[in-house]
């Protein structure tokens, strides 16, 4: 009987240990993730250096553009939206002082002009009668003068009576004020006191720049106070950015501004502030910052709406252009450029495959891309705050366009059809 118990109790403590053991395994056990709790409970890690393999052919078609980091002022800034004018003494209106029919017209729309440059002709009878009685005015006062000095001469030796000199002399002012009269007329008309009077007039262009309206037809009677044609010269043209009144007192003059156009690709253009608004633009509750234009080589034209900033500090951070920035996994990457691998011909003699599938039918250059994870900032004007986590070459080619065309790639690498190091 003693030995019968002893027996059983030893299998009852064996059975218990075994419990016991089964029991506490997954709480002690390798580092198999068993459920939620434990993969939470694990410290974040560094994403896993990942490189890309593109050939020629791929890296051409891809459009990738390579370049390095970019100081940008992202923090101290302000927002502000406008648009591109011109001051009213670059742009004109061309019209006439006399009515006349449209006899020639010598531009069209669009075309560059100078100033003085004759745009059409009118015709009218009136101009030649402005002439003749130019012509006629001349002539009176040349007979004027000489009877003018005569009677004055008659007058000093008290050969005549005052009054014949008197009225000679009102006659002869008189004549000379018409003559100069007539002479201004001719001269706003753009017409010559030639010895050959004529009925066709030129309409000269007040301004260089570029014909932006034609309004007139060969045949069509110019009016007065209608604009035939309209000038504009872009060459002052400069940026109007509304700024509230929360932010006024941060803007001076001479802060420099980078602006891109709504509706044009994202190439940034820069400029200096040259005046501050003194009174609110309509009921906005904003005031109009005025700002040269410094690279002026840009195809610009007023009336084009733009997004702005206006640095007011002097803080320059790391940047890159938003698309060289792409999320995956939870994380931001971007893609750099490794040197130094040139030949694949190890691909053609193996067989290699790569994203389509197919062996390469030629060596070729090959380019190498490392992923790099990397924090963002401030977004700013299509440019982001951009913080390496891992060391990197001072000079290292980053990928600033074409890096979402890499990551496809790498992707479709991870699901087993391509190449991946």
């Amino acid at each position: 009987m003693n030995r019968r118990t002893i027996v059983y109790g030893s299998l009852a403590a064996i059975a218990i240990a075994l419990i016991l053991y089964f029991s506490l395994r997954p709480a002690e056990n390798d580092g198999h993730s068993h459920g939620e709790a434990t993969t939470e409970a694990k410290p974040k890690e560094q994403a896993p250096v990942k490189e890309v393999e593109l050939n020629e052919a791929q890296y051409k078609a891809s459009g990738i553009e390579l370049g390095t980091f970019a100081m940008k002022n992202l923090s101290e800034v302000v927002n502000a939206n406008g648009y591109t004018k011109l001051p009213p003494q670059n742009q004109a209106d061309v019209s006439v002082h006399i009515t006349g029919i449209v006899k020639s017209i010598n531009v069209i729309e669009g075309q560059s002009v100078k100033k003085g440059q004759v745009l059409a002709t009118i015709e009218s009878p009136e101009f030649a009668k402005l002439q003749e009685a130019y012509l006629t005015s001349k002539s009176n006062l040349e007979f004027l003068t000489l009877e003018y000095e005569r009677q004055k001469t008659l007058s000093e030796e008290n050969v005549n009576s005052k009054k014949v000199f008197q009225k000679t002399k009102a006659e002869f002012e008189m004549e000379k004020a018409r003559l100069s009269s007539l002479r201004q007329q001719l001269a706003v008309l753009n017409l010559s006191g030639s010895n050959s009077p004529s009925s066709v007039m030129p309409i000269l262009a007040p301004i260089s720049g570029y014909i932006t309206e034609i309004n007139i037809k060969i045949g069509s009677n110019a009016e007065v106070g209608k604009p035939l044609l309209s000038i504009v010269d872009n060459s002052q043209l400069h940026v109007d950015l509304l700024v509230y009144e929360k932010d006024l007192q941060k803007v001076k003059p001479g802060q420099n501004i980078r602006f891109v156009l709504t509706n044009q690709d994202n190439t940034e253009i820069s400029g200096k502030v040259f005046n501050v608004g003194k009174a609110f633009e309509n009921e906005t509750k904003s005031v109009a910052v005025h700002a040269d234009i410094a690279n002026k080589s840009q195809t610009l034209i007023p009336g084009m709406y733009v997004n702005a900033l206006i640095d007011v500090g002097a803080k320059d951070v790391q940047a890159l252009p938003v698309e060289a920035v792409i999320k995956a996994e939870g994380r931001e990457f971007i893609f750099i450029l490794e040197e130094g691998h040139e030949e694949a011909s190890h691909d053609k003699e193996e067989g290699h495959s790569h994203e389509d599938g197919h062996a390469h039918e030629e060596a070729g250059k090959m380019f190498h891309f490392q992923r790099i994870e990397v924090k963002t900032g401030t977004s700013q004007l299509g440019f982001v705050q951009v913080s390496v986590l891992q060391k990197i070459d001072a000079d290292a080619k980053i990928v600033l366009k074409g890096a979402y065309y890499i990551q496809s790639h790498l992707l479709k690498s991870e699901g087993g059809g391509g190449h991946q190091h």
